[in-house]
């Protein structure tokens, strides 16, 4: 019998022998959806502090504070210091510089109000801390980098506005944790964001960014790097609804939807 199989193997060798632990896409695609899930529900909290810079100036400081479900609280600055914080039912606006203090009531559906969020809390959340989107079209390799002997990259060709666009994430296997991010556009523009020190939580099993690099052709532009990484904190609700300080400009406003953009209209 193991004769006739390696036989059989040997016979449709252009075809392709079944291989054993699931190399195929087929099965690892469902495997690494699976895999972020659960990657996804362990992190249930963090807060992190650092900065960003890009060549040639100076870094700017945050302060990040995510709890699930969509509880967010980001910090820019100083010197010009300003905090957004969404609690579930309302999002505020601090900006110290010119005191002015704003709490916005919702009424926009619940997709264009995720993406509302999305859009203003995502730079403050540096990859590794957010699942990437999957795509229908999305399709994986193994792959192999210096900080992971086993990885795998998760390949995605966007459309629309960015058709032809190319994103490529390289993942740890099987813990999934971010290492980099490659996109290449239709013109062969290149750019990476480079994983280039971790903190890993054995407890929870999983690692996330310290410092990250953005390279553009083959140039070093800027990083981003984490003084402060806390995951699964203690983050409590009241610390995302937010109070005016003393002496600042209070008004309160409403998210509505309109074209092309969401904009606050006076309440």
């Amino acid at each position: 019998m193991r004769e006739r199989l390696l036989l059989l193997c040997a016979l449709t060798a252009l075809t392709g022998c079944p291989k054993k632990g699931g190399d195929d896409a087929a099965t690892l695609l469902p495997e690494v959806k699976a895999g972020l899930v659960t990657r996804e529900a362990k992190l249930k909290s963090y807060r992190i502090a650092g900065t960003v810079q890009d060549a040639g100036l100076e870094p700017v400081t945050f302060t990040f504070e995510y709890r699930a479900p969509q509880r967010l609280r980001g910090t820019l600055g100083p010197p010009a210091s300003r905090t957004f914080a969404w609690d579930g039912a309302h999002f505020f606006q601090q900006l110290d510089g010119e005191k002015r203090f704003t709490t916005f009531t919702s009424e926009l559906p619940p997709a264009k109000l995720a993406g509302f969020l999305s859009e203003t809390f995502h730079p403050f959340m540096p990859e590794g801390f957010r699942t990437p989107l999957l795509l229908s079209h999305a399709t994986v390799r193994r792959a192999t980098h210096p900080l992971a002997p086993q990885a795998v990259e998760l390949v995605q060709k966007l459309d629309g506005d960015a058709a032809g666009l190319e994103m490529v994430y390289v993942l740890r296997w099987p813990q999934l944790d971010f290492l980099g991010r490659r996109t290449v556009s239709p013109d062969g523009a290149a750019a990476e964001e480079r994983v280039e020190e971790e903190h890993c939580d054995a407890a929870l099993s999983l690692c996330v960014p310290k410092r990250l690099g953005r390279w553009q052709g083959g140039k070093r532009v800027g990083e981003t790097v984490l003084t402060r990484v806390e995951l699964n904190a203690a983050l409590p609700n009241d610390g995302f609804t937010l109070t005016a300080p003393e002496g600042y400009d209070v008004q309160t406003r409403t998210l509505v939807e309109s074209t092309p953009t969401t904009q606050p209209t006076d309440g």
